[in-house]
């Protein structure tokens, strides 16, 4: 059971929603506390199972036609572990939600809210924002997006225009991500009867879509200064493994495997850029003050707060 829930969690992708988290709370309070530790830790894991252990869950059937499932781009759930995998995705999960209210204050519980919504939404039954040509892009892109934007809010920071353009760059990512990747399950989606962006409208308008998001994420970097701005040429290594399929056709989608498959790699290399950049930030920008991307409410140090106290009221 343990090994189940593990893959299906998607050990590689734990960063994709920690990093955001982690990255962006401490950028404002300059601290690791228990909030700081605790908020990453649920990014990591608790948050991560709940995503993919309800896709894995409800998304069975057409699993079983995917033949790239039951490895590291995703489990193949066997029927008895259904069950286990939701009430474990709950259990994880509750505990840490209960703790992050009691520091939030009613902002940062309307951003957790609207992740866990788009985690819940992206594959539960009636909802089924996965099945929503265009809005099952958008819903993934909030899956990363939204635990930046909540750890910003909770650390109580100001919104500058370069915050805005990182997260406007970052959201145009991973939209082009989920449309790049829904390319090689156009088959599976179909004999499943599962509707996506890529199934609507066809393998290389879904890859020239993700290619135009890719390329104007990577123009809005260029606006943030430096050294926000070095940061845009981690759009093109995704920009260039998207265009040997401009013209793929949709019986041949699963040849996108390939281009996706260097995408997972992409991810640690930029994660690695993306830190080195924060780091000179940080060594710039010591006590997080100043119009920059990531300041504090009151232009100030942020100190450490007691654990119960709103982050919000410093």
């Amino acid at each position: 059971m343990i090994r189940a829930l593990f893959v299906s969690s998607r050990p590689l992708s734990w960063v994709n929603t920690a990093f955001p988290f982690a990255a962006a709370y401490f950028m404002v309070t300059r601290t690791i506390d228990l909030t700081f530790i605790l908020g990453t830790l649920f990014f990591l894991i608790p948050y991560n199972l709940a995503m993919y252990g309800i896709n894995d869950v409800f998304d069975y059937e057409s699993d079983l036609r995917n033949p790239r499932k039951g490895g590291v781009e995703g489990a193949l759930l066997s029927k008895r572990m259904h069950r286990p995998t939701l009430w474990a995705s709950l259990i994880t999960t509750v505990p840490f939600v209960v703790y992050l209210v009691i520091v939030g204050d009613p902002l940062s519980w309307l951003v957790l809210a609207i992740s866990l919504f788009a985690v819940v939404a992206y594959s539960a039954p009636k909802l089924r924002f996965k099945e929503r040509p265009f809005l099952d892009s958008l819903t993934s892109s909030i899956h990363f997006v939204s635990p930046a934007v909540f750890g910003l809010v909770l650390a109580g920071a100001r919104f500058t225009e370069g915050t805005w353009l990182i997260l406007a760059a970052f959201f145009l990512w991973g939209v082009a991500s989920h449309a790049f990747g829904a390319v090689q399950d156009i088959v599976a989606d179909r004999e499943a009867d599962i509707d996506s962006i890529a199934t609507v409208i066809g393998a290389r308008w879904t890859v020239r879509f993700a290619a135009a998001c890719y390329l104007l994420a990577g123009v809005l970097l260029l606006f943030t200064g430096f050294p926000g701005a070095v940061a845009s040429v981690l759009a093109l290594p995704y920009l260039v493994s998207v265009l040997p399929y401009w013209s793929l056709g949709d019986a041949d989608a699963e040849r996108a495997n390939r281009g996706w498959r260097r995408f997972l790699w992409f991810n640690f290399v930029s994660g690695f850029v993306v830190t080195m950049l924060l780091i000179i930030f940080a060594l710039e920008n010591p006590t997080g003050g100043g119009e920059a991307w990531f300041t504090c409410a009151n232009d100030a140090y942020c100190p450490d707060p007691p654990f119960w106290q709103p982050l919000l009221s410093r």
